[in-house]
């Protein structure tokens, strides 16, 4: 049977997946961007491309490649108006004959437990309102089609990868080592998320929640200051988070301090981590000259 991946912001992460589907051979992937040329983008990837926004809902012929689809994966973000994809399309991925739905969500929802463990069985504290337009959009995909809705749900924690981590900061000189004792991030290579992706589709399981993270959170100046030792440099300097000037949108992710299991990606998918921690990631990227 033909296998018909939609994928609604079809960015880095999801680039990961269709390429791992692609070499697997046996797909056919469309996808969307927000810009014409973006859209031009993935055409010359050999990607059936579409435009779609808040404000761009798909064309006739993006509805009519939807309506195929036996995957479709949702990386588009919710606004201040709830979810794009679901106010201008959900009939649409409803009445669809897809056998999987995936959206990407992030572990944000779980908001601060002062460092303390979390799983999917956590409840969900958002402590900003993109937090809570998170949660929201979770329940709405989830509640989607009803009981046989085939909607998974990924919560996604820090994500780097090729391009963007922080041996590419350092290379930029952009790279900042911001110190708030006790703080703990957790981060999840690109390709763990395709892998992981990838392990759902081929085993559906409608409804499931995961959390995408590897195994050992870490405060970020630790990962900077490791990413240096490979580059043979000397880190940035430590700046008290008090003293670091963040932009909002930076200074919003040190709100929130906790650590994610991930255990359920390997107890139901099978899934292996290729990047297990921080160090095996930067050094394969550094390896690779990323």
């Amino acid at each position: 049977m033909a296998q018909r991946l939609f994928v609604f912001g079809l960015g880095y992460s999801a680039m990961a997946l269709v390429r791992r589907l692609k070499d697997a051979g046996a797909w056919t992937i469309a996808g969307t961007s927000r810009s014409d040329e973006g859209v031009a983008t993935l055409a010359q990837a050999g990607i059936d491309a579409y435009r779609f926004g808040a404000d761009a809902p798909l064309s006739d012929a993006g509805l009519g490649t939807l309506a195929e689809a036996t995957h479709i994966l949702s990386s588009v973000p919710p606004d201040e108006s709830g979810d794009p994809v679901l106010r201008l399309h959900g009939p649409a991925i409803a009445a669809s004959d897809a056998i999987w739905i995936g959206y990407l969500s992030t572990t944000g929802v779980y908001g601060d437990t002062g460092g303390d463990w979390v799983d999917e069985s956590a409840p969900v504290q958002p402590s900003g309102r993109r937090g809570e337009r998170r949660v929201a959009a979770e329940k709405d995909w989830l509640a989607l089609g009803g009981s046989d809705s085939p909607v998974h749900i990924f919560r996604i924690a820090g994500i780097y990868g090729p391009g963007r981590n922080a041996l590419a900061q350092l290379r930029a000189g952009t790279a900042r080592r911001t110190d708030k004792p006790g703080h703990i991030f957790s981060r999840i290579h690109v390709e763990d998320i395709a892998a992981a992706l990838a392990a759902s589709m081929a085993k559906p399981s409608p409804g499931a929640i995961y959390n995408l993270c590897d195994d050992r959170p870490a405060p970020g100046p630790d990962v900077v200051t490791f990413a240096a030792g490979l580059l043979g440099v000397e880190p940035p300097p430590l700046v008290p988070f008090d003293e670091a000037e963040l932009s909002p949108m930076a200074a919003s992710f040190y709100a929130d301090n906790r650590r994610v299991r991930n255990d359920r990606i390997k107890r139901e998918l099978a899934v292996t981590l290729a990047y297990p921690d921080y160090e095996a990631g930067l050094r394969a990227l550094f390896e690779a000259g990323e």
